[in-house]
C-alpha cells in the first residue's frame, strides 16, 4: 500500500472514533506503523492531512456523481443519480460523519474555497441532469430546483449518520422517495427565489480547470503508484493520447471506463472526461 494511503485509512479511522481535535500526529503514525519522519515527508501537518481526506472524499462524490449525469439514460437518470450519491456516501460514511460534525472546527479560507469549488462543480452536474431531464418546463426555477435536490442529499445523510438508521436500509426506496419529490418540485414549483445571477457571482473565483500539463502529471504519479495491469495500461494510453491523440472517442471511454472502476483513479477519470469532452 502506498504510504499516502496508508497514512489517510489509518487517520480516517482515528479521527471517526476521537474527532479531528483530539487525535494527535503521534498516535497516527503510532497506529500507521511508521514513523514521524515518514509522516511529515508526506503531510506537512495534521491540518494538511485532513484536508487530503476532504479532498478524497469530495473527489469520489464529485466524480460518480458526473458519471452518472454523463453516462445514463434520461429513463433512470435521476433515480441512479440519488442511489449513487448514497450509495457513495455510504462507502465514505466514515469521514462524512466526522466531517460534518466538526466541520466548523476548520473553516479557515483555503478549505472553504475547496468546498466550495467542490459544491460548484456537484452544482453544475446537477443542473445539467435537471435541464435534460426538465427542459423549459424549469427554465425559470431550476436553480431552486437544484439546491433543493442538493438539500435533499445533506438532510437525509445527517438522518443516517445522527439518528442511528443504517445507511443501508433501503437505498432503493429511498432513491424512489427522492425521484417522486424531486418530480412533484419540478411540476409544482412556480416561484424562484435562487437566480442564475445569484449562481453565477456566487461561482466566481471557481478554478477553470486544469491544464493538460497537470493532467500529465497527475497520469505519471498515478502510473507509478498502480500494481494492477489493466488499470496501469490504461493510465499509459491515456497518457499517450494526451501527447498524441490518435485513439477514437470510444477507446478513450473504455478506458476511461476502465480506471473509473479504482477507488484512486475517480478523479483522475473525471479530469479527464471533462479534458476530452467525453
Amino acid at each position: 500500500m502506498v504510504r499516502k494511503q496508508l497514512i489517510m485509512d489509518r487517520a480516517l479511522e482515528l479521527f471517526a472514533n476521537q474527532g479531528f481535535e483530539a487525535t494527535s500526529v503521534q498516535q497516527i503514525t503510532e497506529y500507521s506503523g511508521i514513523s514521524k519522519g515518514a509522516f511529515y515527508l508526506t503531510f506537512k501537518s495534521k491540518d494538511e492531512l485532513i484536508i487530503a481526506l476532504i479532498d478524497h472524499f469530495m473527489e469520489a462524490i464529485t466524480s460518480d456523481i458526473d458519471y452518472i449525469v454523463k453516462t445514463t439514460n434520461d429513463e433512470e437518470l435521476l433515480y441512479s443519480f440519488y442511489y449513487t450519491h448514497f450509495h457513495s456516501f455510504q462507502k465514505h460514511s466514515d469521514f462524512g460523519k466526522v466531517f460534518i460534525k466538526e466541520e466548523t472546527h476548520f473553516l479557515n479560507e483555503d478549505l472553504l474555497v475547496k468546498i466550495h469549488y467542490y459544491n460548484a462543480l456537484i452544482d453544475n452536474s446537477i443542473i445539467t441532469m435537471l435541464e435534460r431531464l426538465y427542459g423549459d418546463e424549469i427554465t425559470h426555477t431550476k436553480y431552486d430546483l437544484m439546491h433543493c435536490v442538493k438539500s435533499f442529499m445533506r438532510m437525509y445523510s445527517e438522518l443516517f449518520l445522527f439518528n442511528s438508521i443504517p445507511l443501508d436500509l433501503d437505498l432503493d426506496l429511498l432513491a424512489h422517495s427522492l425521484v417522486e419529490k424531486t418530480n412533484l418540485l419540478a411540476k409544482h414549483t412556480s416561484i424562484p427565489f435562487i437566480t442564475k445571477e445569484l449562481i453565477q457571482v456566487s461561482n466566481q473565483t471557481m478554478d477553470e480547470g486544469v491544464t493538460r500539463e497537470q493532467l500529465l502529471e497527475l497520469l505519471e504519479q498515478k502510473i507509478n503508484e498502480m500494481d494492477e495491469p489493466i488499470i496501469k495500461d490504461s493510465l499509459i494510453l491515456l497518457k499517450q493520447q494526451l501527447l498524441n491523440p490518435n485513439l477514437s472517442p470510444a477507446i478513450v471511454n473504455g478506458l476511461l471506463e476502465n480506471i473509473q472502476k479504482h477507488a484512486h483513479c475517480k478523479w483522475l477519470s473525471y479530469l479527464l472526461r471533462n479534458y476530452f469532452q467525453i
